[in-house]
């Protein structure tokens, strides 16, 4: 009888035991993802440079009613500061982003959440001189799904277009303003 009390008891210490292991192969994956996560899949940076002052240039960009991207429309919920909700309406799809990070007159980050991730912008705007600015871009995506990865690279031909388009736009209102 004891032979068959120990061999339950083996059984059960086996049963504890491979719990315990798939327990902690679960908390590994999911740290692993949270890890992946926080660096980013894919990042992408451009850089142009501005016939206008960074303050100038600064006001402008932070007007959305200035943002010109048909088809899209965009609508900011108040001013641009940090937790201002910005919303890109296209034809067949609305987005929602949120204003993460602002360094008036210098810097803003808006965040937008994916289905399998998050994607932020960064803007940044230095004084090359009194009447030069560089605006530089850089986006990041943090996801673990590759499809997303691939499908963002798209941004990097719509990113430097998109990017002049808006500095013809600052230095044409800058001439006017003069």
């Amino acid at each position: 009888m004891r032979e068959i009390g120990n061999r339950k008891s083996g059984q059960s210490h086996l049963n504890f035991i491979i719990c315990s292991c798939i327990v902690a192969y679960t908390r590994l994956t999911l740290s692993l993802q949270r890890a992946l996560m926080n660096e980013p899949a894919w990042t992408f940076e451009h850089s142009v440079e501005c016939a206008a002052s960074r303050k100038f240039a600064w006001s402008f960009w932070t007007n959305v009613a200035n943002w010109n991207d048909p088809p899209a429309k965009f609508e900011l919920d108040g001013p641009f500061v940090v937790g201002s909700r910005l919303t890109t309406n296209l034809p067949d799809q609305t987005m929602h982003s949120l204003i993460r990070y602002v360094d008036p007159g210098q810097a803003a980050t808006i965040e937008m959440q994916l289905p399998d991730g998050t994607v932020s912008f960064h803007w940044l705007f230095e004084d090359l001189s009194e009447m030069r600015t560089r605006i530089t871009q850089r986006l990041n995506l943090l996801t673990t799904n590759a499809d997303l990865v691939a499908q963002a690279s798209f941004l990097e031909q719509s990113v430097p277009q998109g990017m002049s388009k808006l500095i013809a736009a600052i230095e044409e209102a800058s001439k006017r303003e003069s």
